[in-house]
């Protein structure tokens, strides 16, 4: 579990990133969880965009993405997802 404090700044990094993932009418798929889990491994922090044919709304699809990927949701904006994952062997990000 992440901190208020490591939150706040896993927040201001998101701000400088692009969404580089879409969930659409598939919903949270198998082949999404794949995707997310990979960019989540090689970035530690992803950011998405649910889009309208979603039939989820962006806290359920972020919530669900979280628990497949045993990520944690570092917010959700509007369509705008961001999950947050360190990576054991690599990290990239320093939080504390």
């Amino acid at each position: 579990m992440i901190t208020s404090k490591q939150r706040a700044k896993l927040r201001s990094l998101a701000n400088g990133i692009d969404c580089i993932l879409q969930v659409g009418k598939g919903g949270v798929a198998d082949n999404l969880i794949v995707q997310v889990c990979d960019a989540l491994k090689a970035r530690e922090i992803v950011k998405m965009s649910v889009l309208e044919t979603c039939p989820y709304t962006a806290k359920e699809a972020a919530n669900e993405l979280a628990e497949a990927c045993g990520a944690e949701v570092v917010q959700v904006i509007g369509k705008k997802i961001t999950l947050y994952k360190r990576n054991e062997e690599k990290p990239i990000i320093n939080i504390d």
